[in-house]
């Protein structure tokens, strides 16, 4: 059965205990003074794989017993953290994703040494489902209770380095990110603003908010944004306790923000970010997250973008791979 109890503060110390060898510490750059205040970035496009992804997928693979084959399903990055923890316990993996992936994830999840399996967007669930059926590997949910905790490690970074912090804005897919730098920024800075942030083309989270209840969006629907890595239809359940209970609030940016964040934060910190690691700082660009209050950190949660994508500029492009 899974945890019915919320991840803690204790869970994310432990995990940074558990992950740190196998991780970078990536830092914050900063503050860049424009006219909303001071803005810091916390660049996890440096981190392994290219994402902080990899935080979470370490912290569950390492607590698996009893297991040689682990299963994902992912837009990309997610697929791509669990190779690559499995390949650092001796574990096959098999990655499922969606024939809008990508290539440059699809191929980096190849190399990292897992099985790629490439449906139809819809079928994602159900393929993954059929899979851990018949293949009898264990699955890891990008929104499980171990990932949520990898993931607050990065919550408690940005407050060891930032203690007056005054707004964290995150990227929000599934919500394990959310959940898991909120657990953290709420006990270890307990004053500060905690707010997700989403495409308007896939705004489940915020209607979800709003509602005060999960809502569904069709696969169709979220899959219009170019922020390939924010397309899940609908919140982890487990992650959704955590945002009801210790989120402020969930906010949404348009695509021609996303991008001009992209060339931003190239511009301005030198930070080649996917257009799913952008959408925090186009929050703070565009003032969707209300008045800048303070000190405010983006999460840039990724990097793995081929060269010439969305915003940015060909001659000056690197793609974040596996390091």
């Amino acid at each position: 059965m899974p945890p019915t109890r919320l991840v803690t503060v204790r869970d994310v110390a432990d995990a940074a205990d558990l992950i740190g060898p196998a991780t970078h510490r990536t830092p914050l750059l900063g503050p860049a003074a424009d006219d909303g205040g001071q803005l810091w970035i916390k660049p996890e496009n440096q981190q392994r794989t290219g994402s902080f992804k990899v935080r979470g997928a370490l912290n569950a693979v390492a607590r698996l017993t009893g297991v040689d084959h682990v299963l994902a399903q992912s837009s990309g990055n997610h697929g791509l953290a669990v190779a690559y923890a499995a390949s650092r316990h001796g574990l096959r993996a098999t990655v499922v994703l969606p024939d809008t992936a990508p290539p440059v994830k699809v191929a980096a999840v190849r190399a990292s040494g897992a099985r790629v399996v490439v449906v139809p967007a819809a079928l994602r669930e159900s393929t993954t489902a059929e899979l851990c059926a018949s293949t009898g590997a264990a699955p890891v949910g990008s929104a499980d209770f171990d990932v949520i905790a990898g993931h607050g490690t990065v919550g408690a970074e940005i407050v060891a380095d930032l203690p007056q912090l005054g707004t964290v804005l995150v990227p929000v897919c599934n919500g394990g990110l959310l959940a898991g730098v909120a657990v953290a920024v709420r006990a270890l800075a307990p004053r500060a603003r905690v707010v997700g942030v989403e495409p308007a083309l896939a705004g489940d989270a915020a209607e979800s908010v709003r509602r005060g209840r999960l809502v569904r969006w069709p696969v169709a629907r979220t899959y219009r944004t170019i922020a390939d890595g924010l397309r899940a239809p609908v919140l982890g359940e487990l992650a959704w306790q955590h945002i009801r209970a210790l989120v402020d609030d969930v906010v949404t940016v348009d695509e021609e923000s996303i991008v001009a964040a992209q060339e931003f934060l190239f511009d301005r910190f030198g930070v080649v970010a996917e257009p799913s690691g952008a959408v925090a700082t186009a929050a703070h660009l565009s003032r969707a997250a209300g008045p800048a209050g303070g000190a405010t950190v983006a999460v840039v949660s990724g990097g793995n973008v081929a060269a010439g994508r969305a915003g940015h500029r060909p001659d000056r492009m690197r793609r974040v791979g596996v390091q």
